[in-house]
């Protein structure tokens, strides 16, 4: 499955279950393990937890298997991490996800040095 694919595939699942504030980053070239990243915020903890199910379940479903998925089975998780390998899905709160400003991270220029 191609990138485009596969990153609307995630945006569908995640607007699916009405996941708040989707942003999807182009980082291919600024990291070595994906070239997309795709931020949602969802409402609560089962909330992020439905969602991220819901991504995983529709990349299988694509025949994408996903690497690896974590924050699933933590009690009262604040962020959900899905690495379908050429695109990382991160499902947090919003507090969570303004306290760690990852979309800011990696929109940043690279340094020279």
């Amino acid at each position: 499955m191609g990138l485009d694919a596969l990153t609307k595939l995630v945006v569908d699942a995640l607007e699916e279950l009405k996941a708040d504030d989707i942003r999807v980053l182009n980082v291919k070239g600024r990291c070595s393990f994906a070239d997309a990243m795709v931020f949602a915020s969802g409402t609560s903890d089962r909330h992020i937890k439905a969602l991220a199910n819901n991504v995983v379940t529709e990349s299988k479903k694509a025949g994408c298997q996903p690497l690896g998925v974590e924050g699933l089975d933590v009690a009262n998780t604040e962020w959900v991490l899905v690495d379908l390998v050429d695109v990382v899905v991160h499902v947090m709160l919003p507090q969570t996800r303004d306290f760690y400003q990852l979309e800011k991270f990696w929109s940043a220029p690279p340094s020279d040095g």
